[in-house]
């Protein structure tokens, strides 16, 4: 049986189950995110958008601008307006889980950080940490079982349509 972590968002208005662990965890370094969480950057958990059940309240959307011209929703909780998970490209079967939003998010270490060349300068990489100026090459990088999740995630999609 998967583990099951659970997390909420600042006021609780919004309570989530999450379903095992994530494929791979990015902490991000960009701008975007920089501005999106008023931080020095986001950790987002890519888990499957099924693994995720909402145990209380209902996320709202917010669509937000990026560089790609791919559309990118935060779902954050209409009270607190905590972002709780984005859904990047608008996929609807990937959700990238913001890691601080878990009740322990002692849990996750990033197997990636990204988007270095914007990271603040006090921001220190750990030593052996996978990190990368921009994106990196997730063929090079994903687990073999990580891309078998995310292959059934995206064919489930692709069928339930």
């Amino acid at each position: 049986m998967d583990e099951i972590f659970e997390g909420q968002c600042f006021c609780g208005g919004v309570r989530f189950r999450q379903y095992g662990r994530p494929m791979f965890i990015h902490c991000c370094h960009c701008k975007d995110c920089q501005r999106q969480t008023g931080s020095a950057f986001a950790i987002n958990a890519i888990i499957e958008a099924d693994r995720i059940e909402v145990l209380k309240g209902t996320p709202v959307a917010a669509e937000m601008a990026t560089d790609s011209g791919h559309p990118h929703d935060i779902y954050r909780c209409p009270d607190c307006g905590s972002a709780l998970w984005s859904d990047y490209g608008r996929r609807g079967w990937m959700h990238f889980v913001r890691v601080a939003t878990l009740d322990d998010p002692s849990s996750f270490v990033p197997d990636v950080h990204i988007f270095t060349r914007s990271k603040l300068p006090w921001v220190v990489i750990p030593d052996g940490a996978n990190s990368f100026e921009e994106y990196y090459d997730m063929k090079a990088l994903w687990p073999p079982e990580s891309w078998a999740r995310r292959d059934a995630a995206r064919a489930s999609a692709k069928a339930a349509r």
